[in-house]
């Protein structure tokens, strides 16, 4: 049966694609998380990474952390994007400082703002000031969703973020600007629509 599953993982179906990874998760086995990470980097089918990500939740951190580690320096960005959405979902704080600068301003949009959600989620209290700050180099990036990924990553920090908000305000460019003050906004009431002037 394993044999089988992993074998499925590959199957042109999505629907099998999708079993499989049900199966894998429903009755977790050694042999299982590195096709499914492998598979994280390829699947071209939302729901199905979906089932991936849960059945590498339901296999043991000690086995798939490492694994997912290694793919924040793959060069392909789903698998980087992937990988980090993983570890969200798994929450374990200690894998905070896997989250890095470097995939916090990644030049892929997904990836960077997979990176948003899960640094404001898994770093520590102490260091969501400096999270702040590399988060608000961002400001103005991309369109509506970038800008909404990003304001909801501030939210997430609530008063840590603040400064870097106001900061913002003062910057030359008017995206900065505009994007700083529809944060703030959404700060303020987190359960209001979001607007940026200009988009």
């Amino acid at each position: 049966m394993t044999l089988e599953i992993r074998r499925a993982l590959g199957a042109a179906d999505p629907s099998t694609r999708l079993a499989a990874a049900l199966a894998a998760g429903t009755e977790p086995d050694e042999d299982f998380p590195r096709p499914l990470v492998r598979r994280c980097a390829v699947e071209p089918d939302f729901y199905v990474r979906d089932m991936l990500t849960w059945a590498l939740t339901r296999h043991p951190s000690a086995v798939t952390v490492p694994l997912l580690r290694a793919e924040l320096d793959a060069p392909v960005a789903q698998a980087r994007s992937q990988a980090l959405h993983t570890l969200s979902k798994i929450g374990d704080p200690r894998t905070a400082d896997a989250v890095t600068p470097a995939l916090l301003t990644d030049t892929d949009d997904e990836v960077a703002r997979t990176a948003w959600r899960t640094a404001a989620a898994l770093w520590p209290e102490r260091r969501h000031e400096r999270l702040a700050a590399i988060l608000a180099t961002q400001f103005g990036r991309g369109g509506l969703a970038m800008h909404r990924s990003l304001s909801r990553a501030f939210v997430m920090l609530d008063e840590a973020g603040e400064w870097a908000v106001h900061g913002a305000h003062r910057s030359a460019d008017p995206a900065v600007r505009a994007h700083a003050a529809a944060t703030e906004r959404l700060m303020a009431d987190p359960e209001s629509s979001f607007t940026v002037d200009g988009l």
